[in-house]
């Protein structure tokens, strides 16, 4: 006698199977904590619609692409679901990266040409092997993350240039401005941010790097320093998409720093910065604040002037103090103008696992789910004693990229948090709605091209599974405590 068994009754006993396994696994009968992801309730598919790359706190699994098979299906389930909605959009994406420092430049520029070319292409490419980095930050002048401060237009003590006739890119020449004439040829469209840590000394109320503030005397030769950088860019070709007026215009600690209060920032962009650039007919955007997240009085202070707020785009923010939050608390209260996020590092003492978990979570999710049209991690690359940098400037701050030889580099987690957002979302994509479940921290985007992206974080302590849910149907999939994917369809 022949015995045939359905279609039905065939999918009933794998189901079976399936739960059996995911029972016999579980954590209270001594089993494997991490249960393999189960397939997707619906009859086996033998080609995914899913694809996800993964990495996982512990660095086993590093932006790696998965083999398991994601099908779209609609036969019910109890898991929790993730639902993606691309009929309710939000703001539209700039790009990820990192800053681009003098000490950043230097440590690469050490690298042979083949290997610096390869990793540049690494970088700021498109191919299979990219992680398509589409937005760097630079200093105008020195950072604390250069080998020595300076400026543009450094001069003997007591003399003055009010023309800038003395101004010159010099010092950047065969750094910074070199590299990111090599990373332009590579993405043409990468958009590049500038913004000081000090003016020069002779504008300054103290004769130091350290601290001090602008006179306002000098306002207006200041605003021309700003309009002579990015015309004499524009002249290397390098185009100065936005700038801020100061670097955490609140923090006079730093070599280089200087203080400018909100009040002084209004005043400079009113009366000084932004007719220089209207004179000159220069479009780069003028974003205000660029510090941490614990004081939106700041923006509110300038975007409530009548005079200065049509000069400026929108607030940039850092999140050494605060709640990443407040972004969405500046955009409810002025809508018409854009917020970004500009700077986080991760530190020498930092575990890869943590950093990994709080960063994706807040830098990445957290900062485009408060509207942000960028997300920034800190330094690019120093050498493996975290240099260079300034006598007093960051000495703990770790790259996304630790160069060790002429041929040799590490990949570190900042690499990691910024490339599962860079990888798979170029700038022009347009963030879309999806809700938090649980644990599962999670922001989604639709591309330019068409394509659907959700990165997951799972802020938990156990291996959580859950449906991605789109247009009525869903996959099943899981994700480990600490784990991050990001899913493209």
């Amino acid at each position: 006698m022949k015995f045939e068994i359905n279609k039905t009754t065939r999918y009933l006993l794998y189901s079976l199977a399936i739960a059996m396994q995911i029972s016999c696994s579980s954590p209270s009968d001594g089993g494997d904590t991490n249960p393999t992801p189960p397939p997707p309730p619906n009859p086996p598919a033998t080609k995914s619609e899913v694809d996800y790359w993964l990495t996982k706190g512990d660095q086993s699994v590093l932006l790696t692409k998965q083999n398991a098979i994601l099908a779209f299906g609609t036969l019910p389930n109890a898991y929790a679901s993730i639902e993606v909605n691309d009929a309710q959009t939000f703001q539209t994406i700039d790009g990820f990266g990192y800053t681009l420092t003098g000490g950043s430049a230097d440590v690469i520029n050490q690298l042979t040409a083949t290997k610096k070319k390869e990793l540049l292409q690494e970088l700021f490419g498109s191919s299979a092997t990219s992680i398509g980095v589409s937005y760097i930050r630079i200093s105008i002048g020195a950072s604390d993350l250069n080998a020595a401060p300076f400026t543009y237009n450094d001069l003997p003590a007591g003399d003055t240039d009010l023309t800038l006739s003395k101004f010159s890119l010099a010092p950047d020449k065969n750094g910074v401005i070199a590299i990111l004439k090599e990373i332009l040829a590579i993405n043409p469209n990468i958009k590049v941010l500038a913004t000081p840590w000090s003016a020069p000394l002779w504008m300054k109320d103290k004769a130091s790097f350290v601290g001090g503030s602008l006179q306002t005397q000098y306002y207006g030769v200041y605003a021309n320093y700003f309009v002579k950088y990015i015309q004499l860019m524009k002249a290397e070709g390098i185009t100065i998409d936005a700038i801020t007026p100061q670097n955490e215009p609140l923090h006079g600690g730093n070599n280089p720093s200087m203080v400018m209060t909100a009040e002084e920032q209004a005043n400079f962009i009113k009366n000084s910065l932004g007719p220089a650039f209207k004179t000159a007919g220069i479009t780069t955007k003028i974003i205000a604040y660029d510090h941490n997240c614990d004081n939106i009085q700041y923006a509110t202070t300038i975007f409530n002037d009548a005079a200065a707020a049509p000069f400026v785009d929108g607030s940039a923010y850092h999140l050494y103090g605060g709640n990443i939050n407040a972004l969405s608390s500046i955009y409810n209260a002025f809508p018409t103008k854009n917020v970004y996020f500009t700077e986080q590092y991760t530190g020498a003492d930092g575990d890869f696992g943590g950093d990994l978990k709080w960063h994706v979570k807040n830098v990445i999710i957290g900062s485009m789910r408060n509207w942000s049209k960028n997300a920034l991690e800190w330094n690019l690359a120093n050498n493996s004693t975290f240099g260079p940098h300034t006598n007093g400037g960051c000495s703990t701050c770790k790259g996304a990229l630790t160069v060790n030889s002429s041929e040799s580099f590490n990949r570190n987690v900042a690499y990691y948090i910024i490339a599962h957002a860079s990888k798979f979302v170029p700038a022009g994509s347009v963030r879309i709605s999806s809700n938090i479940v649980g644990n599962l921290n999670n922001v989604a985007f639709k591309t330019p091209a068409g394509k659907k992206v959700l990165i997951v974080e799972n802020d938990g302590n156990t291996n959580e599974i859950f449906n991605i849910k789109n247009n009525g149907k869903w996959v099943t999939t899981s994700l480990d405590a600490g784990a991050v994917a990001t899913f493209v369809w």
